[in-house]
């Protein structure tokens, strides 16, 4: 096994299977909002004061893997609701996921962190199968950040299935979307980059999402399709597992094996350069999310 996400029991490799341009403007306000009122079985566009935690649980570092440097914490100084002018355009607010710089965090294992960060997850509250997840994000720049908008199946990994929609390590031009099951997870080869091009990249607001039905996964970026996986194609690697319920998952990650394996940076921290650092430090690195819709199957 190559690379486990963290705390989700989940891995990401960098092998490619392809590539997609995408040139153009950033999604607007109701960009990929598709499916019809009526099709949607879950949304939260983070118009609360705080976290609907109804629908999301917030999840406590026990274990970090991946070698990724953060510890996740359940605080508002990591996780948080952004109104008016910082939530950056956000109508009626976004989701911030926040990691911040703390020398010497302790986690209630005695494990030694110098950052604490985010982690959302509907564990037992929100998942299905079959239809449209998608969420409208926009992400800082930072060499080795690594936040995720992803889906794990209910059961163990990787048996149980994971669907990556969006990853980012540090690279502004490019995000990723994945798949692992059993026979095709670490190292998997159903992994594929989505470019942007011109004066569009991650730093804006896009809909990242995945249309899922029982033979096939279309992955888009602001609607546009950039990678389409099927059931024959995974069949040459193992078992299509995706036919159970999903649940959500919303994380900031730190450096680690995946940063690594594109920056080739070890020092000071593994995955992450100093300029980042200073960039947390500062308070300058989040992730917002202005809202996630799962729409049924059309």
């Amino acid at each position: 096994m190559m690379m486990l996400k963290s705390m989700g029991w989940a891995g990401l490799s960098i092998a490619l299977t392809g590539t997609f341009f995408l040139s153009g403007c950033a999604a607007t306000q109701n960009t990929a909002r598709t499916a019809s009122e009526a099709a949607t079985i879950f949304f939260d566009d983070f118009s609360g004061a705080s976290l609907d935690r109804s629908k999301w649980n917030v999840v406590v570092t026990g274990g970090v893997v991946n070698n990724e440097q953060q510890a996740y914490v359940d605080s508002s100084l990591t996780l948080y609701i952004a109104k008016g002018k910082e939530a950056e355009g956000a109508q009626n607010g976004a989701l911030v996921l926040h990691p911040r710089f703390a020398p010497g965090f302790v986690t209630r294992e005695g494990k030694k962190f110098d950052f604490i960060s985010g982690r959302i997850n509907s564990r037992g509250k929100v998942d299905f199968t079959y239809g449209t997840a998608s969420a409208r994000i926009k992400m800082t720049a930072g060499t080795g950040l690594w936040p995720a908008w992803w889906m794990l199946g209910n059961g163990r990994w990787p048996d149980a299935g994971e669907i990556d929609i969006m990853e980012y390590v540090g690279e502004t031009d490019w995000t990723n979307a994945a798949v692992h099951g059993p026979g095709y997870s670490g190292e998997t080869p159903f992994v594929n980059k989505f470019f942007f091009t011109g004066k569009t990249d991650v730093t804006q607001w896009h809909v990242y999402s995945v249309d899922w039905t029982p033979d096939s996964m279309l992955f888009k970026v602001d609607g546009v399709l950039f990678y389409r996986l099927t059931k024959p194609m995974v069949a040459h690697y193992g078992k299509w597992v995706f036919d159970k319920p999903q649940y959500l998952i919303l994380n900031f990650a730190l450096g680690g094996i995946y940063p690594v394996k594109v920056n080739g940076i070890k020092e000071p921290y593994y995955g992450i350069p100093a300029e980042t650092v200073n960039l947390i430090k500062d308070g300058k690195c989040k992730m917002l999310v202005d809202w996630v819709r799962v729409s049924g199957a059309q």
